[in-house]
């Protein structure tokens, strides 16, 4: 026995991508839309037909965009942690979520997500792609470890025994 699931609250139900993306378009232009998803389609020589036609065959940059209309565009409150990895036409929009104006963005605001974007990323490179989560103490445990290394010049020193020295 199947559940049908309703989608009736959905923003994107019975909406196609190409009045999606001309919805877009007209209210905030491709300039914007290419500031906030970074997609290229919105950049070099845009135009409604060849952004649909991208977005139609990549999925990913198609889940941005739904993405962003319903969170900027409708601005609905943020998606629970349950439906986050579910594509934005999946998603469940409860009856007390209301769709609300259209969030105000700027040219500003866009470089200013960019830069804090760019600096979150140089610090997941930086930590060779993981997230640092630093325990109580790690990182005095780790300094005291490169002292014991200069002061006997062998790395693994501590942790030998002195009948082994």
């Amino acid at each position: 026995m199947s559940e049908e699931i309703n989608y009736k609250n959905n923003p994107l139900n019975g909406v196609g991508l190409k009045a999606l993306v001309t919805e877009l378009v007209e209210h905030y232009g491709f300039e914007i839309l290419h500031a906030y998803l970074n997609l290229n389609c919105f950049k070099s020589n845009p135009s409604i037909e060849s952004s649909v036609k991208f977005l139609k065959k990549t999925e990913w940059a198609r889940e941005k965009v739904e993405a962003f209309y319903m969170y900027q565009y409708k601005n609905l409150p943020p998606v629970s942690s349950e439906q986050f990895n579910i594509p934005p036409r999946d998603r469940i929009v409860s009856d007390d979520e209301k769709i609300g104006e259209p969030a105000k963005l700027s040219l500003e605001d866009a470089e200013k997500q960019r830069e804090k974007r760019a600096k979150k990323a140089a610090e997941y490179q930086k930590s060779g792609g993981h997230k640092r989560k630093q325990s109580f103490g790690q990182s005095k445990k780790r300094s005291s470890n490169k002292g014991s290394a200069k002061k006997g010049g062998d790395p693994w020193g501590h942790w030998k025994s002195n009948s082994d020295n």
